[in-house]
């Protein structure tokens, strides 16, 4: 104070008098404001000593059980898809038998005690592409089972559309099927406890989605929305019967709208269930997905990175894959993405505290893990007896023997071809033939093959039989072969198709009949990795001119699986289903003294 005041009076250029003055008001302030402070500080000090500090924000913890793409699988799954990878701190592996509905129920009940507010939410997939138990009774199983586990909210997933939407909302809505009726008398089907969600499902003409877009779980006095969608690719995957009147929108865009909306309304807490996925570097259900040189890859890593931060915790499916990573949101901030691979092997269990002031999730408290379901732990009678009522109606079809195998023939997508794909477009070329001698060909996709046919015996019929069951659940889609018209040149250009557009890094391989064979070389990319002059018919170079008889199931008939070319084939006649053509099959080339080989896998040459 004492140097501002001097220099004011100074720089008016007054007399002696003045500056004399002008030194005694200074001094006096100065020593006014000696005397004054100290006591003010003091002051000061004794108020902060006895003012209470801000109360913390209070916090109630709440649980997400989450498990993705069950594909009705009620009974513990065999082969491949009924184990899962585990880490040891070692770096080996080792392989776990994992899953079925009655173990599921037990780890997720066992999960929940000491939760008070715990959700149990699916990502998609929960039917479709379903074992016989199910399948052969539209799923109406495996929904009684979802009710039976306490599911409380589902996001649609591709497969939810295999019957057609109007068959999902029956799901939904309950009531017997229009044309199967009732399957036992009395026993009406109630439909689901929870809600479906497809939010970016809308219809054509007025832009509304095809069920609820979101939900509200209220829990003790915590709110938190949930938004699901499915991929926006599903038009292509999907045969589009089902689906006619319907568009797939994008999904970032979707959820962000609804997450508005949710706010809007006072929700801050939101999760998004999406139904698509990723690849983790590792195939180990417990590898730190957030260690060095590890992370994850695939569609869901773009959706992640552009959804609003309004979204605390995306679980996702779709790939199959296990997974807890971390990806930051359009902020930077950490934000967890979650996948439980598949067949109710694993769940995945998330944790976090919810600020009951600001109404939404501390998203620094998330924490999540993956849990496999362990087939050492008692079941569930309950799911049981549901398993065992289904089981024993489908029975007198389920058990009979169509035919013997000496191996496993397994399907594996993360090569080009298969014995078990090899098999099953042979079976398509012989139905074929029976109906047009002239077939020459047949083309089978990978993503319509959902299991392995397994030497060892699941049930009383003995080691290499093979059960209706066993091959409704390799092809479960009720599919019809259907042959086709195809110049040299179209079957070229649909060769391209698997390497190149939308199946670029997709590996969609057709899987080809015997006879039918050509050079894959993944040194070049694109269409390129196709090399033409390597394509053979029955030994002879593929003519572009020519036409060519060719077999493909209904599905790759209408484009389905990015094969626009396919759609193009003219002189169409559709034969019987693609399951019926598997089942002769095994019956003609196989008998108990002669089982089945599995193929050479050899169509295809791969050069690396």
């Amino acid at each position: 104070m004492h140097g501002p005041i001097a220099r004011r009076f100074r720089s008016n250029g007054q007399g002696r008098s003045r500056r004399r003055a002008a030194g005694m008001i200074a001094v006096t302030l100065a020593g006014a404001l000696a005397l004054t402070l100290p006591a003010a500080a003091n002051a000061s000090a004794d108020f902060d000593q006895h003012r209470k500090p801000p109360k913390p924000a209070p916090t109630v913890d709440l649980q997400v059980l989450a498990i993705n793409d069950l594909h009705g699988a009620l009974e513990p799954p065999t082969g491949s898809g009924g184990q899962v990878t585990h880490e040891h701190h070692d770096g080996t592996t080792e392989l776990i038998d994992a899953g079925g509905v009655e173990y599921l129920a037990t780890s997720l009940r066992d999960a929940r005690k000491g939760n008070p507010r715990s959700v149990t939410v699916a990502a998609g997939d929960m039917v479709g592409a379903t074992p016989l138990i199910s399948g052969l009774f539209h799923d109406e199983p495996t929904i009684e089972a979802l009710n039976a586990l306490k599911m409380d909210v589902v996001g649609v997933g591709n497969h939810e559309f295999d019957e057609g939407w109007k068959e999902l909302l029956r799901k939904q809505r309950g009531g017997c099927h229009p044309e199967d009726g009732c399957y036992t008398k009395g026993r009406k089907f109630k439909g689901a406890d929870f809600p479906f969600l497809a939010a970016n499902v809308v219809h054509e003409k007025s832009g509304k989605p095809i069920t609820a877009p979101y939900t509200i779980k209220r829990m003790k006095g915590a709110n938190v929305g949930f938004i699901g969608v499915t991929l926006e690719g599903t038009a292509d995957i999907v045969t589009q019967e089902g689906i006619e009147g319907l568009k797939f929108l994008d999904e970032v865009e979707t959820i962000d709208k609804y997450a508005k909306q949710l706010k809007k309304r006072g929700v801050n807490a939101v999760i998004a269930l999406i139904h698509e996925g990723g690849y983790p570097s590792s195939p180990a259900y417990n590898a730190d997905c957030d260690a060095d040189g590890a992370g994850l890859s695939g569609p869901i890593v773009d959706i992640a990175e552009k959804t609003s931060p309004l979204v605390d915790v995306m679980v996702t499916g779709h790939t199959h894959e296990a997974y807890v990573c971390t990806i930051p949101d359009p902020e930077g901030n950490d934000r967890l993405v979650t996948s439980a691979q598949s067949n109710g092997r694993l769940y995945t269990e998330l944790t976090m505290e919810y600020d009951l002031r600001s109404r939404d999730i501390v998203r620094a408290s998330v924490e999540g893990s993956n849990h496999v379901v362990h087939r050492d732990q008692p079941k569930a009678r309950d799911l049981t007896k549901l398993v065992n009522f289904w089981a024993e109606l489908a029975a007198p079809i389920a058990n009979e023997p169509v035919g013997w195998i000496s191996e496993d023939i397994r399907q594996d997508r993360t090569v080009p071809e298969t014995p078990l794909g090899d098999l099953i477009a042979d079976a398509q070329l012989a139905h074929a033939r029976s109906i047009d001698e002239s077939a020459e060909i047949a083309l089978m996709n990978p993503g319509g093959i959902r299991t392995d046919l397994v030497y060892a015996a699941s049930g009383d019929e003995g080691d290499g039989v093979v059960t209706y069951e066993e091959g409704f659940a390799v092809q479960p889609f009720s599919n019809y072969v259907q042959l086709i018209d195809l110049t040299g040149e179209q079957l070229l250009q649909v060769l391209r198709e698997q390497v190149s557009g939308p199946n670029e890094g997709q590996f969609k391989i057709l899987q080809p009949s015997e006879g039918f064979e050509w050079t894959l070389d993944l040194t070049n990319s694109g269409a390129d990795r196709v090399i033409a002059d390597s394509v053979t018919v029955g030994g002879e170079p593929l003519d572009a001119d020519r036409t060519y008889r060719v077999a493909v199931n209904s599905f790759l008939a209408g484009g389905g699986d990015g094969f626009p070319t396919l759609a193009e084939g003219g002189n169409s006649v559709v034969g019987g289903n693609d399951l019926d053509a598997l089942v002769d099959y095994l019956r003609d080339a196989s008998s108990a003294d002669a089982p089945l080989a599995a193929p050479a896998a050899d169509r295809v040459t791969v050069v690396e």
